[in-house]
C-alpha cells in the first residue's frame, strides 16, 4: 500500500463515518498521510481526527477512535492505533514491500499519477523565464494528478523560452486572473540559460530551488561530478539501467520478493512508497522544487544499495539479487517519471 492508497483509506472511512451518522461534518476533498514521527507508532500517521473534531463537536481523540473502527482490517494495513492528541497511526503489512516493488514496475513511469478528477486550475505566471518553466512544470505534475491546466501568462510571452521547453503563452491574463507563480527572477534570459546549460541543466538549476530561494545557475550545473545533484540523479537511474542490461547477461531478471530480502534497503523502499504522496504534495503547492529534492532522495539511496545487486565473482544469481534487481530497476522507474515530470531527459547511458 502506498501513501496515496492509505490516504484515500482513511478518506474512505471518514465518508463512511459521516454516511452512518457517526460524524457530522463535511467531507475533506484529501487527507494527508505522512510519515510516522518520533513518538508515533507504525510507519504512517495522519491528523485527520484534530481538523475534524471542531467541527464535529468532538474531542480528537473521540473523533480518531471513529475512524479507526472503520479503518481496522483495512487491505493493506495491519494495526491503526491513536497517539498524543488523536493521531492516527497506520502499520502497514509486511508484504507492502514487494506489493509496491511490483506496482511500480507495473505502472512504470506512470506510478504515483491519477486518473482524471474533474479539477480545473489556470496558474498564472509572471512574465520572465523562471516564471515560465516553473509554470510548465507545475502544469506537467497537475496533469499527473488528474488535473485539467491551462497556463496563462500576466503579460506577452517570450518566444525564447520554448527553447526551454516552456512554450510561450497565446493568452495574457493581466487584470483577469491573479498572478501565482511567481518565484524569484533570474538575471539571465532563457537564449542565454539555453546557451550555457542547455535545456535539461537549465530547468534543473530554475526548478530545484524552492520559489523563495534564489536558483542555482553556476558552472556546478555541468560537473559530471557527485556534487552535482542532477548528475546524481540522472546517473543514478542510467545505474539501475545498467544492473538491468547486466543481469540479463548473467541469464536473471528481476523477481519482487517478500521485504526480507530487501531488509537492507528500508530508506529507498520508504522513499518509494512516499513517491505518490510527494507528487501530489508538489502539485497542492505547486512547487516542483519537492519532486526535485525527493529525486535526490532516491538517487542517493539507489547509489548506496546498487553494489549489492548483481553477483559477485564466481556468486551465481539468487533469488536475494533477483529481488534486489527488481528493487533497483523500480527505484530507476521513479527517477524517469520524476525527471519527466520537471521536463528532463533521463537517458538510460551516461
Amino acid at each position: 500500500m502506498t501513501p496515496a492508497d492509505l490516504s484515500l483509506t482513511v478518506l474512505h472511512a471518514v465518508r463512511r463515518a459521516v454516511d452512518e451518522g457517526a460524524l457530522r461534518v463535511d467531507v475533506p476533498a484529501r487527507v494527508k498521510v505522512e510519515r510516522a514521527r518520533p513518538g508515533g507508532t507504525g510507519e504512517y500517521a495522519s491528523s485527520v481526527a484534530l481538523g475534524l473534531a471542531r467541527p464535529a463537536g468532538l474531542d480528537a481523540r473521540d473523533v480518531a477512535a471513529i475512524l479507526r473502527e472503520r479503518l481496522q482490517g483495512s487491505p493493506g494495513v495491519r494495526a491503526v492505533d491513536i497517539t498524543g492528541p488523536g493521531f492516527l497511526n497506520f502499520t502497514l503489512d509486511g508484504d507492502s514491500g514487494r506489493e509496491l516493488v511490483q506496482e511500480i514496475l507495473r505502472q512504470g513511469e506512470a506510478y504515483g499519477r491519477r486518473g482524471p478528477t474533474g479539477e480545473v486550475a489556470q496558474p498564472v505566471h509572471r512574465a520572465d523565464v523562471r516564471a515560465a518553466v516553473t509554470a510548465d512544470a507545475v502544469r506537467r505534475i497537475l496533469v499527473s494528478q488528474g488535473t485539467l491546466v491551462r497556463v496563462a501568462c500576466e503579460d506577452a510571452a517570450d518566444p525564447d523560452w520554448a527553447l526551454l521547453g516552456a512554450l510561450p503563452e497565446a493568452q495574457h491574463a493581466r487584470g483577469r486572473l491573479t498572478t501565482d507563480i511567481v518565484p524569484l527572477p533570474v538575471p539571465f534570459g532563457a537564449a542565454e540559460l539555453h546557451r550555457r546549460f542547455g535545456r535539461d541543466a537549465a530547468r534543473w538549476g530554475l526548478l530545484s530551488a524552492a520559489g523563495h530561494d534564489h536558483a542555482p545557475l553556476g558552472d556546478e550545473l555541468l560537473r559530471q561530478h557527485e556534487d552535482n545533484p542532477l548528475f546524481r540523479v540522472r546517473y543514478a537511474h542510467s545505474r539501475a539501467r545498467a544492473l538491468v542490461r547486466n543481469a540479463e547477461r548473467l541469464g536473471f531478471r528481476a523477481e519482487p520478493a517478500e521485504p526480507a530480502r530487501n531488509a537492507d534497503a528500508p530508506e529507498l523502499l520508504a522513499l518509494l512508497r512516499d513517491h505518490p504522496e510527494v507528487l501530489a504534495s508538489a502539485a497542492r503547492h505547486r512547487a516542483p522544487d519537492r519532486v526535485a529534492r525527493h529525486l535526490e532522495a532516491v538517487a542517493d539511496a539507489l547509489l548506496a544499495y546498487q553494489h549489492t545487486v548483481l553477483p559477485l565473482g564466481d556468486e551465481k544469481p539468487s533469488a536475494a539479487h533477483r529481488a534486489r534487481l527488481a528493487l533497483a530497476e523500480a527505484a530507476g522507474t521513479v527517477l524517469a517519471g520524476g525527471l519527466s515530470l520537471l521536463g528532463i531527459s533521463a537517458p538510460d547511458q551516461i
